[in-house]
């Protein structure tokens, strides 16, 4: 057993010794206390650690990038109700579970509550405009879900009035005062990294974060089992191509051409495709800034060009700058694209269900670079720019 979990166990131990001395009823915590850590395979931002009392412990490592501080949180059963209002300096928060009602402020939330069938209990969430999922944006047009304002100030009184069970929070960085409020009106606060991780199948293990708060772990170990065998199957076919592409990506925004770091997210995609990401060498995670001379110099020539930022078509391309003319790609129109491809109310579709469905957007590129390996398949995120 590790140290972490030795230093909760003393901790509900000695909870255990305030409750004993107690009138015992229905609600006692036993007597002992067994833990284990949940497999997390991919993933590097969370941990999730069971007790034999019902009691669950998530560890954040990663709640935004270089993050100095973890957070750890108590999830405790609805039955144990001497500790629904029990705060400790160990834990960040304490969260009654099963969770009823729920706040969340990233659309990548919104595939991990549809897909483990908990999307009624979403109550509000802010800027709802940016949801694509048509399922849930049927119930933002009913009424059910209320849209919060802006990400970064949430109408804090509108929250605390929907007087929910937790809120599944999303930060860049440590300075966040809405949350503050939120806190002083004792509204837990989960801390959520799925967009911090580097790699496809890590964000995509990310549901297993989210199965605890509503007691669906085995649904989550499912659907994130059934994601993994299709994304690794698809990357094994991938390996079946006889030819390797070189693939450029990104574009200019103020004289910088943005473009993935070699070990990022997206490069993963690309390697994984079997294709040769021109960039793969370099160590960034997140988006690399270069000067279009350096990436005409390599990428002029590149078999493919996928994610030119915003553009969505050749004709907005020539009118941002004459110098995209330049690249192969762009005269023999084998650019694509995920702008195109956008929920009922803008919202770039990608963004909300990509994490979740790693295997899709790898089909898309392994038929992108290798039709002939999937004759049969449709793209679904990625599409011809227009």
């Amino acid at each position: 057993m590790n140290t972490y979990a030795i230093k909760y166990i003393a901790i509900l131990s000695l909870l255990l010794a305030f409750v004993s001395c107690k009138k015992k009823n229905q609600n006692s915590l036993p007597e002992t206390i067994e833990s284990d850590l949940v497999t997390i395979n991919y993933a590097k931002g969370f941990s999730i650690e069971k007790h034999s009392s019902g009691i669950t412990i998530i560890k954040v490592f990663s709640p935004w990038p270089d993050a100095d501080e973890a957070f750890t949180y108590c999830l405790v059963p609805r039955k144990l109700k001497n500790f629904q209002k029990l705060y400790s300096k160990d834990f960040d928060a304490i969260i009654n579970v099963p969770v009823e009602r729920v706040i969340a402020t990233s659309t990548t939330h919104i595939p991990a509550l549809e897909n483990l069938g908990v999307i009624d209990r979403l109550i509000g969430f802010p800027e709802t405009r940016y949801i694509s999922s048509e399922v849930t944006r049927k119930k933002i047009d009913q009424g059910k879900i209320t849209d919060l304002g802006n990400n970064e100030s949430i109408n804090t009184e509108m929250a605390i009035n929907l007087n929910p069970d937790l809120i599944i929070g999303f930060s860049i960085n440590n300075q966040n005062r809405v949350y503050e409020t939120l806190l002083r009106s004792d509204i837990p606060i989960v801390y959520n990294g799925d967009w911090t991780e580097e790699t496809p199948l890590g964000k995509a293990e990310w549901i297993k974060f989210f199965a605890p708060f509503f007691g669906l772990e085995e649904k989550a170990e499912k659907l994130f089992n059934a994601t993994e065998e299709n994304y690794l199957a698809a990357k094994i076919l991938a390996k079946k191509a006889t030819e390797k592409p070189t693939v450029l990506s990104g574009a200019l925004y103020k004289d910088v051409w943005y473009l993935p770091g070699g070990k990022s997210w997206a490069a993963s995609f690309i390697n994984d495709a079997n294709a040769d990401y021109l960039w793969k060498d370099t160590n960034g995670t997140g988006s690399l800034s270069l000067s279009l001379e350096s990436v005409l110099s390599k990428g002029v020539d590149a078999s493919f060009w996928v994610s030119p930022s915003q553009f969505t078509s050749y004709d907005e391309l020539n009118k941002a700058s004459r110098h995209y003319k330049r690249f192969k790609a762009f005269k023999e129109k084998i650019i694509y694209t995920f702008a195109n491809t956008k929920g009922e109310t803008g919202g770039l579709v990608v963004y909300e269900l990509g994490p979740a469905r790693p295997d899709l957007i790898l089909k898309d590129l392994i038929y992108i670079f290798h039709p002939e390996l999937l004759p049969d398949h449709e793209l679904f995120f990625f599409k011809p720019l227009l």
